[in-house]
């Protein structure tokens, strides 16, 4: 005998008040109601923001102002679903200024109200991972060669939950790491360099063209040092742009099993779990690789001792944009700062335009390679 599934759960708003005064943060979008007691301190418009909107419903928010959530935002909010609201308990949205022009007419089947339609009685530890082209059971590197085609737009719907990359424990230890990891093991390799790169120039040996010819070659002096290490920093800017856009944003050919999984190794693991706190700064094993060839190329290009100035700048813009890019996406910077405008920045990239917004602890280079996110714009009805 068939037993039958059980349906949602139904909250009266007698409960859902007495929750939130307890400190649970839940929303409702007509009748689902949704928990975000987990999700408060992620979110890029600021903890208060949603905890101010605890109880209510958010159904004419999610247009804006002063966002308007993608479509993206609005799958990831049915991962927090929980029930619904009891018949006759429900709330009417809230209109927008001036006649409710940013907000959908009641009834009509578009935005997150159409979504919600869709997606009824569905749930997130059951439905919603049934339904994924992969086995989340089972670690991720392996599969995602196999979704060809509907791979591109398969990991760029992001979800909430950790990722398992290897079979192996210890390789899987090599893929992830703490942020703090970076600051430990790569701060006193700056300090340490920067002393023996200053001290290297103080001694007066360090020219420029020296190996072309010596009357015309220009002395490097230990005053130049600060100089050089802040270009090192400029560059390491750069090439965290064109890394992030060239390499990490790459489009793997839908035949291509080896180079799907390569970008979902390098970058697309992220895009995938964009909140998955062991994979957000690089791991010391593999970082050490990379920055080994770098370190080499400036040795080829520069006198030993410019080269070395030059690195350890740019080593320290490495360890900085790390820092920043695990800030991004777990800090709650202050409404107004620099911070927060770059969270919200970076956010948008994962959710909704990620092919424009590269820059990452930046937004400069995205201004003269025209990859910019465009602002949003929300016009009033007369």
């Amino acid at each position: 005998m068939a037993t039958a599934t059980a349906g949602p759960r139904s909250f009266s708003a007698a409960e859902v008040r007495a929750r939130c005064a307890q400190g649970a943060c839940l929303v409702s979008c007509h009748r689902r109601l949704y928990d975000l007691s987990g999700f408060v301190r992620l979110h890029p418009g600021g903890e208060q923001l949603l905890r101010r909107r605890a109880g209510t419903d958010v159904s004419a928010a999610l247009d804006g102002p002063p966002h308007r959530h993608s479509e993206n935002a609005r799958r990831w909010l049915e991962q927090y679903y929980v029930g619904e609201i009891e018949p006759g308990d429900e709330q009417v949205p809230p209109r927008g200024r001036a006649g409710s022009g940013w907000a959908r007419a009641i009834g009509e089947p578009r935005g997150l109200y159409g979504l919600c339609e869709c997606l009824r009685c569905r749930h997130y530890n059951h439905s919603l991972l049934s339904q994924d082209l992969v086995d989340w059971q089972k670690p991720l590197l392996w599969q995602v060669g196999y979704l060809g085609e509907k791979y591109d737009e398969w990991v760029h719907q992001p979800v909430d939950r950790p990722i398992r990359l290897f079979h192996s424990d210890f390789f899987e230890s090599l893929s992830k790491t703490a942020w703090y990891v970076v600051f430990l093991v790569w701060t006193p390799v700056v300090l340490y360099l920067s002393w023996v790169s200053y001290t290297s120039l103080a001694q007066g040996n360090t020219r420029l063209f020296s190996s072309f010819t010596t009357e015309y070659s220009i002395p490097v002096h230990k005053y130049y040092f600060p100089f050089i290490f802040l270009l090192g920093m400029i560059l390491w800017s750069l090439l965290e742009y064109l890394i992030h856009r060239f390499v990490f944003h790459m489009k793997p050919p839908a035949s291509n099993y080896y180079l799907i999984t390569l970008h979902f190794l390098l970058h697309g693991q992220h895009h995938k779990s964009p909140f998955d706190s062991s994979r957000l700064v690089f791991p010391p094993v593999p970082a050490s690789l990379v920055i080994g060839f770098f370190y080499g190329v400036l040795r080829l290009l520069l006198p030993a001792v410019l080269g070395l100035s030059v690195f350890v700048g740019g080593l320290c813009g490495y360890v900085i944009y790390d820092m920043m890019h695990y800030y991004l996406h777990y800090g709650s910077p202050k409404k107004g700062t620099y911070l927060y405008g770059l969270k919200a920045y970076h956010v948008k990239h994962h959710f909704e335009h990620q092919r424009s917004g590269f820059g990452i602890s930046t937004r400069f280079w995205d201004y003269p390679f025209r990859t910019l996110i465009p602002e949003e714009t929300f016009k009033k009805e007369d």
